[in-house]
Parts: C-alpha cells; sequence; structure tokens
C-alpha cells in the first residue's frame, strides 16, 4: 500500500520547524526575562516562559495564516508571487538589521530573584508579554511568504506545519534554558546581545541570499496547491 499523504508533509513540517526557531530566537522582552527567570529562579521557570511566549506566537501564527489563505487563494500568477517573495525577503531584512542593531536589556524590568511565583504564573505573564506585541505578525507573514507555507485548502498538511512552529519555538527555549543553566556562572547581560546580533545577523544573510535568487530568477515560489 503506498503512503497515504503527500511527500511534502515532511518538507512543510521542517519549514514550520524553522519557522518557529527563528521567530522565538530575537531576544526581545520575552527572551531576556527567560534568560533572567533561568539565572535567578531556575532552568524549568524559565523555560515555561518560553512556553508561555510559543503559545502566544502560536495564537498570532494562526491568525496570520488564516489571513495569508484568503489572499494566496488570488495569487495564481508568477508576477504576483515574485512580489510576494521580493516584499518578504525585503521584511526579513529589514527585521534582522532591527534585531542586530536593538539593545534587548533596555527598559527590560529586572526579574526578582526573591519571588519565583508559580509556574502557572511565569507561563501567563510570559504570555502576556509576547501577547501585548502584534508585531509579530509582520515577521510571521515575512517568513509565511518567504517559505511558501501556507496552502490553502490544505487543513491536515497545514496542521502538520503548525505543529512544526510549536516544536521549532519549544526547541530554542528548551536549548537556549539549557545552555543559560549550563553556562551561568559566566552568563551576562553581553551574552544576550551577542545571541541577538548572531540572529539578526542569520536572517540579514538568508534574506540577502533569498532576495538575490529571487531578482536573478534562480528559484520562485511554488504553484498554489502543489
Amino acid at each position: 500500500m503506498p503512503f497515504p499523504f503527500h511527500i511534502n508533509i515532511l518538507d512543510l513540517l521542517c519549514k514550520g520547524v524553522l519557522i518557529g526557531i527563528l521567530v522565538s530566537a530575537p531576544m526581545g522582552p520575552v527572551g531576556v526575562l527567560c534568560v533572567q527567570r533561568t539565572l535567578n529562579k531556575g532552568r524549568w521557570f524559565g523555560f515555561v516562559t518560553g512556553i508561555g511566549a510559543c503559545l502566544s506566537d502560536f495564537i498570532y501564527a494562526l491568525i496570520t495564516g488564516l489571513g495569508m489563505s484568503f489572499v494566496m487563494d488570488f495569487i495564481s500568477n508568477s508576477h504576483y508571487r515574485y512580489i510576494l517573495q521580493i516584499s518578504a525577503s525585503v521584511i526579513l531584512m529589514l527585521f534582522g538589521l532591527y534585531s542586530f542593531r536593538s539593545n534587548p536589556m533596555k527598559n527590560v524590568h529586572v526579574s526578582n530573584k526573591n519571588t519565583k511565583g508559580s509556574l502557572v504564573h511565569n507561563g501567563v505573564t510570559a504570555f502576556l508579554v509576547t501577547f501585548s506585541n502584534p508585531l509579530i505578525i509582520m515577521l510571521m507573514m515575512g517568513l509565511f511568504a518567504q517559505f511558501a507555507f501556507i496552502i490553502p485548502d490544505h487543513p491536515f498538511e497545514m496542521s502538520v506545519g503548525y505543529f512544526g512552529i510549536i516544536a521549532g519555538a519549544m526547541l530554542w527555549w528548551y536549548g537556549l534554558t539549557w545552555l543559560v543553566d549550563k553556562i551561568r556562572a559566566v552568563f551576562d547581560t553581553n551574552g544576550i546581545q551577542i545571541i541577538n546580533k548572531v540572529v539578526g545577523s542569520i536572517v540579514i544573510i538568508m534574506s540577502i541570499i533569498v532576495l538575490i535568487g529571487t531578482v536573478f530568477n534562480l528559484y520562485t515560489l511554488p504553484s498554489i496547491g502543489q
């Protein structure tokens, strides 16, 4: 009996994981809060902070995907797909530059090491902090368009892709808290800024490569429904 699912499901899952990591990796307020809580309260308090952020990102991913699915139903020719990919590359490049140049420690509330609170409380507060920043939708729109992530009228495939986003985000937060916990003796605010510059550099390089590939027609977005 042949494999019942399209082979591109694995590709969509990998794209989802990558999107989840790229959305979570920039060290904004929640990233700094996660590091602070890991250092001051312990690794699992930092990890549930990441889980709260992950839930917020997942909601925004659903909102972004729903909105883009309506738009992409009307993108039926290569000209519009070309414009979409160019726009996505520019959005990602601007985000990478912002991440590289920003100071994540500016105006960030310092976590109190003497008041741990419950794990649920730490997760909920992280969720609220992340959910209060709807600009994350702009980043997701760029990533969704760049990776041709949206496949209208394919709910099962999209469910797998969204699962990949959750898995990628959880993988990032688990790895970050593990690393910070292991090197807590030498980890300081400089470490947070280094992470931000590395992530920003990766996004900038990736967006430039894709932009060059698109401009010189090295590749194009696949047709909708493929």
